[in-house]
């Protein structure tokens, strides 16, 4: 194994941040681009 058993945490941690990093730039990206999606998708529903 090339990993100490005492890195298992420290991977675990590591995943949880990137996790936690990507959730927040989805929540950025959704909060600046919600309005054009929902005008996007009324606007579809309008022609239909």
């Amino acid at each position: 194994m090339m990993f100490a058993p005492k890195e298992k945490g420290q991977s675990l941690v590591e995943y949880v941040l990137i996790l936690v990093l990507v959730a927040v730039i989805v929540r950025v990206v959704l909060t600046y681009l919600g309005p054009a999606i929902v005008d996007f998708f009324s606007n579809i529903i309008e022609n239909i």
